[in-house]
C-alpha cells in the first residue's frame, strides 16, 4: 500500500490498515527510524489498558493471603 505526503507533511493511513489495527481518529502514532526503513506504531493512550491481561492472574488472592499472614504474625 502507498500513500502520499502533502506539502504540510501529512499523509493518509489506508483504510485497510486502519481497520486491521483498529486505528481511530486522533489516535497517536509513534514513528521509529530503523536501519532499513521506518516503523509506525500505534500508541495506546491508556497505559493501564495496554498492560491489562499481561500478568499471571490471581494477584488479588495473593495480596489477601499475604496480608492475612502479616496479620497473623503481628
Amino acid at each position: 500500500m502507498r500513500s502520499t505526503i502533502t506539502a504540510r507533511g501529512q499523509t493518509v493511513v489506508p483504510a485497510q490498515i486502519r481497520r486491521r489495527f483498529k486505528l481511530t481518529p486522533a489516535q497517536r502514532l509513534e514513528w521509529v527510524i530503523e536501519a532499513d526503513g521506518i516503523r509506525v506504531i500505534p500508541v495506546c493512550e491508556d497505559p493501564v489498558r495496554a498492560f491489562r491481561g499481561q500478568g499471571k492472574g490471581g494477584a488479588t488472592a495473593r495480596l489477601l493471603a499475604t496480608r492475612k499472614l502479616d496479620r497473623a504474625h503481628e
